[in-house]
């Protein structure tokens, strides 16, 4: 069994058919699916999407560049809902001028308080802007959590396995050189629909290709299939609590 635990599905402007796409998922033996609120507006989508498919969870987030819109937090925060199995994805994305760092900041603590209150783990999303994040985390004392599509340096790398984070790692790792955690620390995503795996680069991503990035990551490590498929697996299990 393999989850995808990060996609984007849900979005009214993927251009896939749904339930085909789950149906490939379920032949690819992806058996959970997690669709990623970014938004007011993305939240209530993801919750609405997976209320329509037992094998679909999602997570209630603001993107980081979302910061104008954190004031309606308190408007939609969803409250008991067994379908919901984390906060994010959340973070600091320093990548696209302007930014507002302070503002953003202001956000990501706002969620981190969020995440605590609502007992939750964390789906972090973190581009070029680890030399603020740390210090905020580690003052918050975040120990659930993963940073999804790790892109950066082995300092930072080392910085999230040491803080016992998770790596989200999806099919960038297929034709980009990242570095990548051991195996014990990695959990699949595909972030569909972007980020698509080779060999099928060109094409929208979809949950099935999870299998292609697992079967990367078994050749990369050298180890068989079923290790990786069991181990990530077990991480996502017992990350979100599935």
């Amino acid at each position: 069994m393999l989850i995808d635990t990060h996609c984007h599905i849900h979005d009214p402007q993927y251009k896939l058919n749904d339930k085909s796409t789950i149906d490939r998922a379920h032949q690819a033996d992806i058996q959970r699916i997690i669709v990623i609120g970014t938004s007011p507006t993305d939240n209530l989508v993801a919750k609405s999407f997976s209320s329509q498919y037992p094998e679909v969870y999602w997570s209630y987030g603001y993107h980081p560049n979302e910061y104008s819109a954190s004031s309606k937090l308190t408007d939609i925060m969803p409250i008991n809902d067994p379908k919901l199995i984390a906060i994010g994805e959340v973070g600091l994305d320093y990548h696209c001028q302007p930014y507002d760092r302070n503002s953003q900041i202001r956000l990501l603590e706002r969620m981190l308080e969020l995440a605590q209150t609502q007992n939750l783990p964390l789906i972090f999303h973190v581009r070029e802007a680890f030399e603020d994040f740390w210090p905020i985390i580690d003052n918050a004392h975040i120990q659930n959590a993963v940073l999804h599509s790790f892109s950066d340096n082995r300092a930072n790398l080392q910085a999230a396995i040491d803080r016992g984070f998770y790596i989200g790692v999806n099919g960038l790792a297929t034709f980009a050189p990242i570095p990548l955690p051991p195996l014990e620390y990695i959990i699949l995503e595909t972030d569909a629909p972007y980020l698509t795996p080779s060999p099928f680069r060109g094409k929208i991503n979809e949950p099935s290709y999870v299998k292609n990035i697992a079967e990367w990551v078994a050749n990369h490590f050298r180890v068989p299939f079923q290790v990786v498929a069991g181990t990530t697996t077990e991480n996502a299990t017992k990350l979100f609590n599935l």
